[in-house]
C-alpha cells in the first residue's frame, strides 16, 4: 500500500534537517529520507580525518540545535559538526537507509517519490536536499596512470598513513587539495602540488577574520544576479583553513617548505604527466585575489571611519622561483599516490520533470520551482551568495517551510505556474553604474577568486542517488586542462 504524507524532504544532512526543524515547528506532517544509515553521513564518511569547518562557530549553527558559545570565533571539527547533527536529527522524523531514485507528478499535482526496493510514497510537496556534493569526480585520463600508483579521491582520503609510501601527486588547489597538500608535507611527505585558478584569502585581515568582514560588507547576502555569469555559481573555492585555530593558505608557502608546484595537467603518456605551463599564472591570481581582499577591506574601514588596527600582509614569492615543469615522470620523482581534489558531480535526473536549466542546476527563485510543491535547499547561490553553507540554511529552510505551510489548506490545479526563473541563468545583473568604488572592489574580488567562500556545506546528502553517465562537475578551478567548457546539454 503507498504511503501518503505531506511532505517528503530528500536528503539527512544540514539542509534537510534545517527545513525538518521548521516544518515540525508548523506541525507539517513529513518524513526526511536519508540514503546512508545515519544522519549528516557527508561529514563522517566522506571527509578526511582531521578535517575542520574553514567557517567560525558563529557562522555555522544548523537551525535547531543549541551549541556551545564558548568559542564562538573557533572552528569545528567535523566530529563536532556530526554530534549536532545527530543531536538535531533524534527529534525529528527521519528515516535512513532510504536511497530515493525517483520524484514523479501525476495528474493531480502530488508527488510519487520512490524509494529504492520499489516502496512509493505520496506526498503533496517535495523538498530536495541533496546538494552539489554528490559524486566524486575523477579526470577520464585517471585510468592511463600505471596501475601501480595508488590513486584516491579527496573524498576518500583519510588520513596520510592510508597512502604508499612515496611522494605523492594532489591534484586540484582550490580548499580541498591545499588542506591535504598541508598536511601531507606537515607528516613528512614529498608532495606535488597541480594547482588551478583558486584565490587566496587570509584568514585574519586587520583584527578580524576574513569571514567577519564579508558579513560586515554584506557580500553573504549579494543576490544571484550580482554574479557575472550562471556558471560563476561553480567558482572554486579560495584557499584558506580552519585547522590549528584557523590560518592562511599561501602556496608560495608551500614553495618555500618544499612542496613541488606545478601547473594544470595536461594528459598523461606512459608514466609521464603532461602539464599546462601555466603555473606563475596560478600564483599570480592567488596573490591578487589576496590584494583585492585587502584592497576592498580598506575602502570599507576607510569610508566608515573604522578604528581598526593597519596591517600588511606578508608578501611571499617563492613559488616564482620554481621552474615551470612540462613533463612529470612518476616513476623519476618516486610518486605512488595521486589524489584527485577535483571537485564532485551534481544529478537530479531523479527528477522526473524538466527542471534544470542547460548546466544541470535546477531552475527556481529561493528554492521554488515552476512546479507547486518542488522545492530545493542547500545549494550554493540558491538565492544569496551563503545559501549553500550553514550560515545561510536558517533563512533559505524558513522560506521553504513557510511556503509549505501556505499550501497546506490550500489548492492548485496541478499545473506548472509560469515562474519567473531568476536563478543565475535568468535574472538580470545589477548595473555597475550604482555601485560605489567599494562595491566594485568587492565584485572584482568576489567574481575572481572567492565566489564561493568556505567548506563544502552544500553537500548536505552525499550520493542521494546513483550518477548519470553526463553528470557536470561544478569545479571550475580544476587543475586539469579543459578540454571542452561548453556546458552540456541536457
Amino acid at each position: 500500500m503507498t504511503k501518503r504524507v505531506n511532505t517528503v524532504v530528500v536528503g539527512g544532512g544540514q539542509a534537510g534537517l534545517s527545513v525538518s526543524h521548521d516544518l515540525t515547528r508548523h506541525a507539517i506532517e513529513h518524513t526526511v529520507l536519508e540514503q546512508a544509515d545515519r544522519p549528516g553521513d557527508t561529514w563522517r564518511s566522506h571527509r578526511w580525518d582531521s578535517f575542520t569547518l574553514n567557517t567560525p562557530r558563529w557562522q555555522s549553527r544548523v537551525p535547531g540545535v543549541l551549541y556551545n558559545e564558548d568559542d564562538p570565533h573557533g572552528f569545528m571539527p567535523k566530529q563536532e559538526v556530526v554530534a549536532y547533527l545527530e543531536q538535531l536529527a533524534s527529534r525529528l522524523p527521519v528515516r535512513t537507509g532510504a536511497r530515493v531514485t525517483g520524484i514523479l507528478r501525476d495528474k493531480r499535482g502530488d508527488y510519487d517519490v520512490t524509494i529504492d526496493g520499489g516502496e512509493t510514497i505520496k506526498a503533496r510537496n517535495v523538498v530536495v536536499a541533496t546538494g552539489l556534493y554528490q559524486v566524486p569526480k575523477i579526470p577520464k585520463l585517471a585510468h592511463k596512470l600505471p596501475t601501480e600508483i595508488n590513486q584516491l579521491h579527496s573524498d576518500t582520503y583519510r588520513n596520510p598513513q592510508q597512502l604508499l609510501p612515496g611522494a605523492v601527486l594532489v591534484v586540484g588547489s582550490a580548499q580541498s587539495g591545499a588542506q591535504i597538500a598541508e598536511e601531507l608535507y606537515d607528516s613528512a611527505r614529498k608532495v606535488y602540488l597541480a594547482t588551478g585558478r583558486a584565490g587566496r584569502t587570509p584568514r585574519r585581515y586587520r583584527g578580524k577574520d576574513a569571514n567577519w568582514w564579508f558579513a560586515r560588507m554584506g557580500q553573504y547576502d549579494r543576490k544571484v544576479s550580482d554574479l557575472p555569469s550562471p556558471r560563476a555559481k561553480f567558482a572554486g573555492k579560495p584557499h584558506i583553513s580552519g585547522t590549528r585555530g584557523g590560518h592562511t593558505i599561501n602556496l608560495h608557502q608551500f614553495a618555500r617548505d618544499g612542496v613541488t608546484l606545478l601547473g594544470r595537467l595536461a594528459g598523461v603518456e606512459g608514466g609521464i604527466m603532461k602539464l599546462a605551463s601555466d603555473l606563475h599564472d596560478n600564483l599570480a591570481a592567488a596573490d591578487r585575489a589576496e590584494a583585492e581582499f585587502a584592497m576592498a577591506v580598506d575602502a570599507y574601514v576607510a569610508a566608515n571611519g573604522m578604528a581598526v588596527p593597519e596591517e600588511s600582509l606578508p608578501v611571499l614569492s617563492d613559488g616564482f622561483e620554481q621552474n615551470i615543469l612540462t613533463e612529470l615522470d612518476l616513476s623519476a620523482a618516486d610518486i605512488t599516490n595521486v589524489i584527485w581534489a577535483t571537485g564532485y558531480s551534481f544529478d537530479f535526473s531523479m527528477i522526473r520533470l524538466p527542471v534544470t536549466d542547460s548546466d544541470g542546476f535546477p531552475i527556481q527563485t529561493r528554492g521554488v520551482t515552476a512546479f507547486p510543491g518542488l522545492f530545493f535547499v542547500g545549494l550554493p547561490w540558491l538565492h544569496t551568495a551563503k545559501s549553500g553553507l550553514i550560515y545561510g540554511l536558517r533563512e533559505d529552510a524558513r522560506y521553504v517551510a513557510d511556503r509549505i505551510v501556505e499550501r497546506r489548506d490550500t489548492t492548485d490545479d496541478g499545473f506548472p505556474t509560469e515562474i519567473v526563473r531568476q536563478n543565475a541563468s535568468h535574472a538580470p545583473r545589477q548595473s555597475g553604474a550604482t555601485r560605489t568604488w567599494t562595491d566594485r572592489v568587492m565584485t572584482l574580488v568576489w567574481t575572481s577568486a572567492l565566489s564561493l567562500m568556505l567548506d563544502s556545506f552544500a553537500g548536505s546528502a552525499a550520493g542521494i542517488h546513483a550518477a548519470a553517465p553526463d553528470n557536470r562537475s561544478h569545479q571550475s578551478d580544476s587543475a586539469i586542462v579543459p578540454i571542452d567548457a561548453t556546458p552540456r546539454q541536457r
